[in-house]
């Protein structure tokens, strides 16, 4: 016999879950059971975040889209932003870039292509070319490749000049 009462409360029926999202087909972050649904674009408001890879992260893939990036780590792959790129002292990166801006004070192993500014600091290494509408180049820093700058279509890119084939007509 037991000398204290059982006190029992009424259980409670668990609330009804909601059904699970369903994965996106052109999601390259879904999963089977859960899906990655990025945040609705916005207008830029120029206080935009910076993505950052850090020093001790060595990263291999793609990155793409809009925002700033700065590496201070190694990655290699491609980089393509509507935005800044900054690779940091000691950093490096392998493969070809696409940004607004791009400033190089550690290693870069591939072409710029198509940006604005390139700022190559002192303490800078460039093995690529280069193809953007002003290219700074401070004392100290390396450089091996071919430089088009200063042929700006308006938009901020080195404009493309079509090929002019000249001949007569039969």
């Amino acid at each position: 016999m037991a000398i204290w009462k059982e006190q029992t409360t009424p259980a409670k029926e668990p609330a009804p879950m909601s059904p699970a999202p369903t994965p996106q087909k052109d999601d390259s972050f879904s999963s089977g059971s859960a899906s990655y649904n990025p945040p609705p674009a916005r207008a830029s408001t120029g206080a935009e975040k910076e993505t950052l890879i850090a020093a001790n992260l060595a990263i291999e893939g793609k990155i793409q889209g809009s925002g700033h990036v700065r590496v201070a780590g190694q990655f290699k792959g491609d980089v393509n932003v509507d935005g800044n790129l900054t690779i940091d002292q000691g950093a490096k990166v392998i493969g070809g870039v696409r940004a607004s801006t791009v400033t190089i004070a550690g290693e870069l192993e591939g072409n710029v292509d198509a940006a604005s500014r390139v700022e190559l600091m002192a303490s800078g290494v460039l093995n690529g070319d280069v193809k953007a509408g002003s290219l700074t180049v401070a004392a100290g820093s390396r450089m091996r490749g071919n430089a088009e700058f200063g042929w700006e279509d308006g938009k901020g890119a080195p404009a493309v000049r079509p090929k002019v084939e000249t001949g007569t007509a039969a």
